[in-house]
């Protein structure tokens, strides 16, 4: 593809750092859709002949149909998702193929799949998210009047009900959501056009391509179009929050699973053995979820280095920036699969959760409240009172 500019090919090991393919061809939808829209476009302007468009088109809808049966090939030769596809397109439809690239480069294009997959991935999550959101009101509902005891420091400190802690949560993932939808409104204007980083020659329809992807507008600024990572950025720091989130409920599930507490058993769907201690039941799954809000965080850390110090415009750094957006993305559905699972088939215990909730001297904070009201005792000196009847 650009050969014309060398005399000998890469080396071996070359090859294998350069190639892509094995990681971007997740993005092989939104590599044809994007190609799609080009192509529609460049047919539209005069800038390819009317029915070369068409035959490219067909072409490309030829190529999704058989990664679709057999998958994306890794073929290193062809470097990436974008290379690949274009051979297909030569393969089924001959020289037309192409002119696909007229006025794109590689640069435009990944920046604008790019956004389209992580615009389609923040769906995915936001559906995800109403789902643990509606398991998390139905068992708090549930559990409306469950008292258990409030914790601070780990310490019993106040009685409240499980409703209202799990409702906790509930809050929590509503504002992930508004995040990922926050992202998502910022990502979503159109890269195609910027071309390497200059914009092009011809004359495009920026317009058209933009509306044809679904986007609100195309980019402003060529330079910054195809070297804003900040949409992925973005999309990682709201993985990273809501994977805390789902990581402090699945510590306490982790606890309250336990025998000194006892406040829940997990079902066996959620749940392993030992090897070797028959008794053990184990909340792997709440562990797991613990551990991949790491793993998330440090996707979000790993790009942030890698973007850090780069200059205006693309660099080869960025061909880095896809792995730890799809780990992030697949350890996030998993954990939020899984928090879904377990929330809705726990079996809360409130006996023991009253008994907790009666232990320690936790309604000591009324006792002092009674004194003000009642007895007209300035607050701190109730504070003291109360405190001399516990100790």
């Amino acid at each position: 593809m650009w050969g014309g500019r060398f005399a000998e090919g890469p080396a071996a090991v070359m090859r294998e750092i350069n190639a892509s393919l094995p990681f971007d061809k997740r993005l092989w939808r939104q590599d044809i859709a994007g190609s799609r829209a080009h192509a529609a476009m460049l047919g539209a302007a005069g800038i390819v002949e009317p029915d070369a468009a068409a035959r490219i088109d067909a072409g490309l809808a030829q190529v999704a149909a058989g990664y679709e049966a057999d998958g994306v090939p890794d073929a290193l030769a062809l470097e990436d998702i974008h290379m690949l596809t274009e051979a297909r397109l030569t393969d089924a439809i001959g020289p037309d193929a192409g002119r696909l690239h007229t006025a794109r480069s590689r640069n435009d294009q990944v920046a604008t799949d790019f956004r389209l997959w992580v615009r389609d991935a923040i769906d995915d999550v936001a559906r995800a998210l109403a789902a643990f959101q509606d398991g998390l009101l139905s068992r708090a509902d549930e559990h409306a009047a469950t008292v258990m005891p409030g914790f601070t420091h780990l310490q019993v400190a106040q009685p409240v009900t499980l409703g209202h802690h799990l409702m906790a949560y509930h809050e929590m993932i509503a504002r992930d959501r508004s995040r990922f939808a926050d992202a998502r409104a910022r990502l979503n204007e159109c890269p195609l056009g910027s071309a390497a980083l200059a914009g092009t020659g011809f004359p495009i329809d920026r317009a058209a391509t933009a509306a044809a992807l679904g986007f609100d507008r195309p980019t402003r600024n060529s330079l910054d179009a195809v070297s804003d990572r900040d949409f992925a950025l973005d999309y990682l720091g709201a993985a990273t929050q809501c994977a805390l989130h789902l990581s402090r409920l699945a510590e306490e599930f982790v606890l309250w699973a336990s025998q000194p507490f006892g406040f829940v058993a997990l079902s066996d769907q959620w749940s392993t053995g030992s090897s070797i201690m028959p008794q053990k039941r184990n909340p792997d799954a709440a562990e797991l979820v613990r551990g991949h809000a790491g793993r998330i965080t440090g996707c979000l850390v790993a790009l942030l280095v890698t973007m850090k110090g780069l200059p205006l415009a693309y660099s080869k750094d960025m061909q880095d920036d896809k792995p730890p957006v799809f780990e992030a993305h697949d350890l996030l559905a998993l954990s939020l699969a899984a928090m879904t699972g377990m929330v809705a088939s726990a079996t809360f215990r409130p006996d023991r959760m009253r008994a907790a909730a009666q232990a320690g001297f936790s309604t000591a904070t009324d006792l002092a409240d009674w004194l003000v009201r009642e007895v007209d005792v300035p607050f701190r000196e109730a504070h003291h009172v109360t405190g001399r009847a516990v100790a």
